[in-house]
């Protein structure tokens, strides 16, 4: 751990589930001098003993008259409220008047209803520069946070038109030490692209997931990689994604709208095929769905942030046996080829897994060729 200076800003984390015990994981890392609180003062002492920061009372008292049980963060420069999304402004406005000397940030993933909240209040919002860090876990909760979370992820700052530089730039300067990307959006421009890229996926997991619950065991037992990667973050809280979703309804119900559209178009098309298998345009339709969802996917950033890339996959049998994988990764390093992209999936009933290594494709020859000769059995 790097020893704290002088000059490193003293950061006071309020809400120590994932995201406030992760930043404090980076931040202490980082040598940053960091003080944790939340309502629950064993949440607070959990993400303490996870090595998140110190829970030391911070205290209002001006500078030079600080008590003996004033700490290292007695008087912090940040606040970063971490706090769930129906409690964020408030949470704001009162560190605004707890800390008038502090910059203040939020990390909630709604920005447009916390802005119109503190503006009602009357707050301080030269001091306060909303932020939104794009990581995440299908865990919640202290034990969840990871010092890593946030690197190479996009950190969004959400200023408004009375953001002081000087919280906006001490903002960025945390986001940056945690490892994570700068970004700078409006706060209506936010909740539009969360709405699409963060908000309705979780929606649309979740809806695809919940036809599962009352299907067969038999076909349940069908399920393939393909399924676990629609459905991977259906596994989030839903109380947490309540709120969200209330505070982002605007956003997220155009996209919806949207989606709803195309997909009735996609219905109409299934009964008319159901009516007459020779049924003129209905093809057409389910053709052009699919080929506007290969465009959007090629959209998606690809490998650190940089240009889509087409790779070409490698599909490898690996026995489901201790040290298989690892003997896998060592023969892909011998033969000299980076791993772009890497994906596992199990056979039913069968001892083994299909590893699907992605590699550029002037490598794939080589690489097939470098695995046989070492054994391993290639699939496709």
């Amino acid at each position: 751990m790097t020893t704290p200076t002088s000059t490193d800003p003293r950061v006071h984390v309020v809400g120590t589930g994932l995201i406030g015990t992760s930043l404090g994981l980076a931040l202490t890392r980082a040598g940053w001098p960091v003080t944790l609180e939340d309502i629950s003062s064993t949440n607070a002492a959990l993400a303490r003993d996870l090595g998140a920061g110190s829970t030391t009372p911070t205290s209002t008292a001006p500078p030079g008259q600080r008590g003996e049980g004033d700490g290292p963060a007695a008087h912090p420069d940040l606040v970063v409220v971490a706090t769930p999304p129906d409690v964020t402004a408030g949470c704001v406005a009162d560190a605004l008047d707890r800390w008038p000397q502090a910059a203040v940030t939020d990390v909630a993933s709604v920005k447009a209803t916390v802005i119109d909240d503190l503006r009602a209040r009357g707050a301080d919002l030269t001091r306060f520069c909303g932020s939104h860090p794009m990581a995440g876990r299908e865990r919640s909760g202290a034990v969840a946070g990871r010092h890593d979370l946030f690197h190479g992820r996009a950190w969004v700052l959400t200023p408004t038109e009375e953001t002081g530089e000087q919280a906006r730039e001490l903002v960025a300067h945390v986001a940056r030490t945690v490892g994570a990307e700068v970004i700078v959006l409006p706060p209506g421009d936010h909740d539009a692209a969360v709405a699409s890229v963060s908000h309705v996926p979780q929606l649309m997991a979740s809806l695809v997931a919940a036809r599962l619950e009352d299907l067969d065991g038999s076909a349940v037992a069908l399920s393939g990689q393909g399924l676990r990667d629609v459905t991977r973050i259906a596994a989030s809280d839903p109380h947490l994604w309540t709120q969200i979703l209330s505070g982002n309804a605007t956003a997220v119900r155009d996209v919806l709208r949207a989606i709803a559209s195309d997909l009735d178009g996609v219905i109409a098309a299934l009964d008319a095929l159901d009516a007459d298998s020779d049924a003129p345009g209905a093809r057409g339709t389910l053709a052009r769905a699919i080929a506007a969802g290969n465009a959007g996917h090629a959209r998606i950033p690809g490998k650190h942030g940089a240009a889509p890339t087409a790779y070409e996959t490698v599909r490898v049998l690996i026995p489901d046996e201790p040290g298989q994988l690892g003997r896998l990764f060592a023969d892909v390093g011998e033969i000299g080829t980076n791993i772009e992209e890497f994906h596992l999936d199990h056979g039913l009933g069968q001892a083994f897994g299909l590893a699907e290594v992605d590699v550029v494709p002037a490598a794939a020859a080589e690489l097939a060729e470098g695995l046989q000769a070492r054994g391993w059995r290639l699939h496709g």
